[in-house]
């Protein structure tokens, strides 16, 4: 007897190659609703949205957008310009190279989805829908109207995956659920962005500048955001935003021209950070900078040892801990046990070999072990300084630390005469204490990056490659693993000393509760290495963006209370679910977790 496994095919069923939307209208209706709904969405954030200024942002003004209606205004905007390029009209086409229904979709979205998150926020702060103007009316209907027309826009639906009748109802509940899920993955689909042409190096040069600036401007805007509800309007705008460019193609063109002028755009990274605090009135914002920046650094050197060798190492702020005390108790704080004032050079070279030595003293009996045993390890490497630290006081050992006091009153750098702990008045800008440290920090940041790239392009970071791709493999290949996996370790250790010794001075007082493996504020192990998986392991950028994200999120999310880190980690298993590569992911790690993507003709040495 033979099982029937397929579906008997009725009225209304999609079929393989249906090119149907997810919404039963006519395409041309749909795309005139999307584009006509985006041009109305931004002529509505000219109109008043509410009757009183107590809502934050005043929107209240009318022909003058304030706060959420800036936002919204910019994702309307958006829609329409894709929506007008998805016409073919003359002048807007190279907005969509890879093709403008999935972007227009995305973009239609990010306006609906602030657009009803101000009204639910209005109404939820001020008692009601009643204290809505008419102009949030507009708002609110315009971004549905322009939503369901994306949505009616045709796409091709995947071959259905036939069944078994004889299924119970769970596991054909769960295959239709399946089926629905893989046909609204290929609604929000694009398609492969065309190649850029060449253009001369000087309009190359230009667009570099562009981007990088657009770039200052979000996180200048990110960062800067005074109250909570305009930063989650800011984070469903700049998520569902880009998310909208890399469909439409751009950010897969903008990734091309860069990649010819990698070194115009490390530069320019560096330049445009470096005018971030001329950009802030005061020295509140550089504040975050500077912890952002430390933050960062210590990830990037976590990359050598996680990205590049693929050691899982889950102690690693201990050696961030060993730079900063080594630092402190050199620099002439009063608390050290040391009749020591050092220069600023030497308490890094200080800080920086103290965090090698510890290195090479804990790699060498441990980098034998591999996996899960390795990670146990270093987590207890961790754990052991920190409890270390907390007894060296004078009564549970040698008094070396002072305990859980730690090293207190730690004197601010002094650099050839500049005082970085006083204000400085450069061209005009008054540049705070806090600036002159983002400026320092980038410094090392630099340095770090440098070390890197050089280490990446060098003969022993294709052993690095080549261990943590295979170990088996690579010794067979004649490759001495203990060593190369101990000289990643001793690398990653001094380049998170370097940072420690900033980041002492920087605080003030270094203690032992800085240093723990997991807490609700950054930086300790388990942020550490979120923000290297999360940002792309392997990469330079994908480190530095994912320890921005896991700073700035926390911070700007502590209105949430309690609820603060359900939605954090919320968040990160969403973004692991649906991009387990990373932010910023090279092509073989994208390759691995998804299967059906195009294979590179070459890889690099270390796959970016």
């Amino acid at each position: 007897m033979t099982t029937q496994t397929t579906t008997p095919k009725t009225a209304g069923t999609p079929t393989a190659g249906d090119t149907s939307g997810l919404i039963g209208m006519p395409p041309h209706i749909g795309r005139a609703l999307a584009t006509g709904g985006g041009a109305l969405t931004v002529a509505s954030t000219f109109l008043a949205w509410t009757w009183t200024a107590e809502f934050p942002g005043d929107l209240t003004v009318y022909g003058y957008p304030g706060g959420l209606q800036v936002l919204v205004l910019i994702a309307g905007a958006l829609t329409t310009l894709l929506g007008l390029a998805s016409y073919g009209v003359k002048g807007l086409r190279w907005l969509i190279p890879a093709g403008g229904d999935a972007a227009l979709k995305f973009a239609a979205l990010a306006a609906f989805a602030t657009t009803w998150y101000t009204m639910i926020a209005i109404s939820a702060k001020l008692g009601g829908l009643v204290n809505l103007e008419p102009g949030g009316y507009i708002a609110a209907a315009a971004t549905l109207i322009a939503l369901l027309g994306a949505l009616a826009l045709p796409f091709e639906r995947p071959a259905p995956d036939p069944f078994d009748p004889d299924d119970t109802g769970w596991e054909q509940f769960k295959h239709t659920s399946s089926q629905n899920w893989q046909t609204i993955k290929a609604a929000f689909a694009s398609g492969t962005p065309r190649p850029v042409r060449a253009l001369p190096s000087y309009a190359e040069i230009l667009i570099i500048v562009g981007i990088l600036a657009v770039a200052l401007l979000v996180f200048t805007y990110g960062i800067g955001t005074e109250y909570d509800e305009l930063f989650v309007g800011f984070l469903i705008v700049a998520g569902l935003g880009f998310t909208a460019l890399h469909r439409a193609g751009l950010i897969a063109q903008a990734t091309e021209i860069t990649a010819r002028h990698q070194n115009i755009t490390v530069c320019g990274a560096f330049i445009a950070a470096a005018c971030f605090p001329f950009t802030q009135s005061d020295d509140q914002y550089a504040t975050l900078g500077v912890y952002i920046l430390i933050f960062a650094t210590v990830a990037l050197g976590l990359n050598i040892v996680v990205g590049l060798a693929g050691l899982l190492d889950l102690g690693y702020v201990a050696f961030l801990g060993v730079g900063a005390y080594a630092a402190s108790m050199v620099s002439g704080s009063p608390s050290s046990p040391f009749d020591l004032h050092l220069p600023f050079w030497a308490a890094v070279l200080v800080g920086a070999a103290a965090s090698l030595v510890f290195g090479v003293l804990i790699g060498a009996p441990t980098l034998r072990l591999r996996g899960d045993y390795l990670a146990i390890v270093t987590l207890g490497f961790g754990e052991i300084f920190r409890i270390t630290a907390n007894n060296l006081d004078g009564t549970s050992g040698p008094d070396v630390t002072n305990g859980s006091n730690g090293i207190s009153s730690i004197p601010d750098l002094n650099i050839l005469g500049f005082d970085m702990g006083i204000a400085h008045d450069i061209g005009g800008f008054t540049i705070g204490r806090f600036a002159n440290y983002f400026f320092l920090m980038l410094l090392i940041t630099a340095v770090v990056v440098l070390v890197f790239r050089r280490s990446g392009d060098s003969r022993i970071g294709r052993a690095w490659v080549a261990i943590r791709e295979d170990e088996t493999a690579a010794l067979a290949m004649g490759i001495n693993g203990f060593r190369v996996k101990l000289i990643a370790f001793a690398v990653g250790a001094s380049l998170a000393g370097l940072a420690g010794t900033v980041q002492a001075h920087v605080t003030y007082t270094v203690t032992p509760e800085q240093y723990l493996f997991a807490g609700t504020t950054p930086p300790n192990s388990a942020f550490l290495l979120a923000a290297v998986v999360l940002g792309g392991m392997g990469t330079i950028a994908g480190p530095l963006i994912g320890a921005a994200l896991l700073f700035l999120i926390p911070n700007k999310l502590q209105f949430l209370d309690d609820y603060q880190l359900f939605a954090f980690g919320l968040a990160l298993v969403l973004l692991m679910r649906f991009r387990p590569e990373g932010l910023v992911a090279n092509r073989r790690r994208k390759l691995e977790f998804h299967e059906e993507a195009e294979a590179p003709t070459t890889l690099s040495k270390t796959g970016a």
